[in-house]
């Protein structure tokens, strides 16, 4: 961008991509070759539920009028008239019931919201939760949609006899877009309320739990259209025609595949939580499996499925820096830990940070002449190595032997601990050369959705993913020998 600068390039096609994070909601305007041209953002954050200070839930009216004006702070600084689509990508499994216009009935009740928790802990009373895993393939997490349906069910039950629909975040801002309902995919298959087999609503679990089928818009493909905006549309997002909205959904399944994944190459976005994933056509989970935290989401592409792990890592690196350090940069960490040897003099932590977490963390070894460099790499050493025990898991589960690991997200740049992860998995890292994943798969959908590629992978190509490795060092035999199992 070149300050209040229009940026013209001769036959140049763009994609509008809304992007609503947990963290900041964010408009980037991305080029036919996977350059982002323009992009403006604003901080999100939840609202207290009415009921209960503790309850999060997310305002939509504020979150699409924020949408909206950095839309326009974006598509200023390019040629308008280029703009061939718009999609929309959110975090996953949040939703609302809305009524025939589309109005909210209930807040959306975030995935960060604790309500959920008492309710899947007493799900045996609607399904057993071995059967719900077996079904769904989705692994057991409070926040899942399915948890959700219940507490309205149990606390406001008239809301589901005056319903029309349920739609997710995403097409919760699409319909104000379009006028119509729709269901992503990728979006349904974080909700625990599918069939792993079938790739559709799963009767029985809907039956379970006293929920018609007929609650749910059509579901519809990454890439295919959910209609063109309306009028006013055009002008909330300033644009000054109207162009198709297309289906992408939920933000990790795009990260995905505009990292430049390939079947059977785990892959790691590495940021406050790190999420380990796989592009396969199978995935065979097992009971030990799900109660490692293994879970199956569909891919952005049918056919493909993700099955995955996740648990929080950089939150504990900030919490080690705020702890710590006191406004000191990544720059003297870094320092710091590179001068403490493989194994932190006996230091070691166990990175159990969250109240939901059966054991609580701790740091153990810490005696006279161990420092603060020594809690900061055991914290990178603890999650590496719970990093390569979900390898391991994930391995299993998709039937396939490492090569690799491809890593995108904030965690990457951290160079000190990117070598660690290469020296104890003892394999190469490859570090994506893109700095907005998300953002740029979806993208690549959009442009096929809208004609202007084929495919999303010849989308993919033509924007020409470029990685850098990072292979095991020195320190891997040093690893080997402390952590041989």
């Amino acid at each position: 961008m070149a300050g209040h600068k229009k940026i013209f390039f001769l036959s140049m096609s763009y994609v509008l991509c809304l992007d609503c994070g947990a963290t900041n909601v964010r408009a980037m305007i991305v080029d036919d070759h996977g350059a982002i041209v323009a992009k403006s953002s604003q901080p999100n954050s939840t609202d207290a539920g009415s009921e209960n200070p503790e309850y999060h839930v997310w305002n939509l009216d504020r979150i699409v009028s924020q949408l909206a004006e950095c839309s326009r702070k974006a598509v200023a600084e390019v040629d308008a008239a280029q703009v061939k689509a718009v999609t929309i990508t959110t975090f996953g499994v949040d939703g609302a019931l809305v009524d025939k216009e589309g109005k909210l009935l209930y807040p959306v009740i975030s995935w960060k919201c604790p309500r959920t928790a008492e309710i899947m802990a007493n799900i045996r009373k609607y399904i057993p939760q071995g059967r719900l895993n077996e079904v769904s393939g989705v692994g057991e997490f409070a926040f899942n949609t399915i948890y959700k349906f219940i507490w309205l069910k149990e606390h406001r039950p008239e809301l589901l006899d005056r319903a029309y629909a349920w739609l997710f975040m995403p097409n919760l801002i699409s319909h104000r877009l379009t006028g119509q309902m729709f269901t992503d995919r990728t979006m349904a298959g974080t909700s625990q309320m599918t069939d792993l087999k079938t790739g559709t609503w799963s009767g029985e679990i809907l039956s379970a739990i006293g929920v018609e089928l007929g609650l749910f818009r059509p579901m519809v493909e990454a890439g295919q259209s959910l209609g063109d905006l309306l009028p006013e549309a055009c002008g909330l997002l300033g644009l000054p025609h109207s162009v198709p909205v297309i289906s992408t959904g939920h933000d990790t399944q795009f990260a995905l595949f505009g990292s430049g994944v390939g079947e059977n190459q785990p892959f790691l976005s590495s940021g406050t939580w790190e999420i380990l994933m796989l592009r396969t056509p199978h995935a065979a989970l097992d009971k030990e499996d799900y109660a490692a935290g293994a879970t199956v989401e569909y891919d952005s592409r049918n056919g493909l499925l993700n099955p995955g792990l996740q648990w929080i890592a950089s939150g504990i690196i900030e919490w080690v820096k705020s702890t710590c350090y006191h406004g000191e940069g990544y720059d003297t960490m870094d320092a710091e830990a590179a001068a403490v040897p493989p194994g932190c003099d006996g230091v070691s932590l166990i990175p159990d940070f969250l109240p939901s977490d059966p054991v609580p963390g701790c740091i153990r070894g810490l005696i006279m002449g161990r420092t603060r460099g020594h809690i900061y790499r055991a914290a990178m050493e603890a999650l590496t190595l719970r990093l390569r025990s979900r390898l391991h898991k994930l391995e299993k589960v998709g039937g396939f032997k490492s090569r690799d690991l491809l890593l995108v997200g904030g965690g990457a740049r951290n160079k000190v601990w990117t070598q660690m992860r290469a020296d104890i998995l003892g394999i190469p890292i490859r570090i994506a050369d893109v700095s907005e994943s998300t953002v740029l798969g979806a993208a690549m959908y959009a442009f096929a959705g809208a004609g202007v590629y084929p495919t999303p992978e010849a989308c993919r190509d033509a924007f020409g993913i470029t990685y850098t490795t990072v292979e095991p060092g020195p320190q891997h035999a040093e690893y080997l020998k402390i952590f041989h199992k």
